[in-house]
């Protein structure tokens, strides 16, 4: 039976200091820092997902062991694991699945790590299902639950459903976390490739409570007048 720490073993061979010591820069690590603590072995993201594909059917109690180290490679690479899953799971285990990801958020804990996961599985679950959840998180202390909620809608966004993006937009209009606010900016700006008249019905009701940036990702695809306009007011 494969094992996570075969995993841990290949990540550890391709580890690369110098890049390491990049990405603990790139993703905050320092004392205070949103990655505080979060440690780097320097694999990049197209490694990581060959092995994630090679031991894409790893047995999920082995996957949640990964989700727990301080090594950020071992997190990313169960969490693509577990996405890989999801996709080719029937109804029983996809809610399996979508469990251990909410029982494991606060091991979710960089923006990286959310984006890639949280509208594949959180999202995808939710299509069909009550979304209450989302809600909760969206009101968490927790920094990476709240960005799961807001991520999480990207999978309804996808199929032209924008109710629940545009409500928990609004609930995270005054959070305080520059992450937030460009995860927020980011969904907006992704309902409006596909209707920017419900986009900027929003913007028009919020943007004057929008912080700065969330507004700057919400309109980046706007003309240069339309944008002029927003920042103006």
């Amino acid at each position: 039976m494969i094992k996570a720490k075969q995993i841990q073993k290949e990540l550890k061979l391709l580890s690369n200091p110098k890049q390491a010591k990049i990405l603990q820069g790139f993703f905050k690590t320092g004392p205070g820092q949103y990655g505080a603590g979060d440690i780097f072995l320097g694999v990049k993201v197209g490694p990581i997902r060959k092995i994630a594909l090679k031991y894409q059917n790893l047995d999920l109690q082995e996957v949640i062991k990964l989700l727990p180290s301080k090594i950020h490679e071992e997190r990313q690479v169960a969490l693509f694991i577990l996405t890989e899953q999801f996709k080719k799971a029937d109804q029983i285990k996809k809610k399996k699945i979508f469990n251990l990801y909410l029982k494991n958020t606060k091991h979710i804990n960089n923006w990286d790590l959310v984006d890639l996961s949280a509208p594949k599985i959180v999202g995808q679950y939710l299509s069909d299902q009550p979304r209450k959840k989302l809600y909760q998180l969206a009101v968490s202390r927790n920094l990476w639950s709240r960005r799961i909620a807001m991520l999480a809608c990207f999978a309804f966004i996808k199929n032209n459903d924008f109710k629940d993006a545009l409500k928990i937009a609004k609930i995270l209009l005054k959070d305080q976390h520059d992450l937030i606010h460009k995860a927020v900016g980011w969904m907006l700006r992704e309902i409006g490739k596909r209707n920017q008249k419900i986009e900027e019905k929003f913007l028009k009701q919020h943007y004057q409570q929008m912080p700065r940036t969330m507004l700057r990702y919400a309109i980046e695809r706007f003309s240069v007048s339309q944008r002029k306009k927003y920042l103006k007011k």
